[in-house]
């Protein structure tokens, strides 16, 4: 059997129309019928959500034949292709971060005055860093391509939240009385929380965007 056939035989189990199984999939009508009649192929995220909708395992669904040996090399490269994506988006989302606070680190040593140091420290430790942390975070949160390992990026945005004061208002205290200090750790939990709260927001988006599709589909 070609896996078209397979793939509308379990979505016609599942007592799924074509509209259902793409809306609940995240992808169009016409796409799910470009599957079904073999003229493209599914990646492999769409594979494996097919599998939990449909409620069939993955070696049933793909279960190796002669005519299916294209599908199976496609879905290998597929996989570096998604694996390539979520690596980008990552780091997309850390560049966007660090792009700004390297930006409010320059801004401290270069566009900033003595005057200006009560300016700066707002617009920067109550605001900038604050809201770009927040958004970070909330898109951390909605990326699976993160997985459980996201939850230690809070701990990330805490450090460089503390090194953001250490490297500007310490270091020029540093360098004016000629002494050392040590950084200040309680600036790591204004970033961890701002972190967690993104994040959680985030997280909740997504799960709850997730079972409002599905109970749409199963009413």
């Amino acid at each position: 059997m070609e896996l078209g056939n397979k793939l509308k035989n379990a979505r016609m189990s599942a007592s799924y129309t074509q509209e259902q199984a793409a809306e609940l999939l995240g992808v169009s009508r016409q796409t799910i019928s470009n599957w079904e009649n073999d003229k493209t192929y599914p990646d492999i995220v769409s594979v494996i959500k097919m599998s939990d909708a449909y409620d069939i395992s993955l070696d049933l669904l793909l279960k190796e034949e002669q005519k299916m040996s294209n599908y199976v090399t496609y879905l290998e490269e597929s996989t570096n292709v998604v694996k390539s994506k979520k690596r980008l988006l990552k780091l997309i989302e850390m560049g966007i971060y660090l792009a700004v606070w390297s930006l409010a680190m320059l801004m401290f040593w270069f566009a900033t005055q003595p005057d200006d140091a009560m300016g700066y420290s707002l617009l920067v430790f109550y605001l900038v860093l604050p809201v770009t942390t927040l958004n970070v975070s909330l898109f951390i949160g909605l990326d699976s391509g993160w997985g459980k390992g996201k939850w230690l990026m809070p701990l990330f945005f805490g450090v460089m939240y503390m090194l953001a004061e250490y490297g500007t208002f310490s270091l020029a205290n540093m360098r004016a009385f000629d002494k050392f200090n040590v950084p200040e750790f309680g600036m790591i939990i204004p970033g961890v929380v701002i972190s967690l709260i993104g994040m959680g927001i985030g997280s909740a988006i997504g799960y709850f965007s997730g079972r409002k599709v599905e109970n749409n589909i199963r009413k």
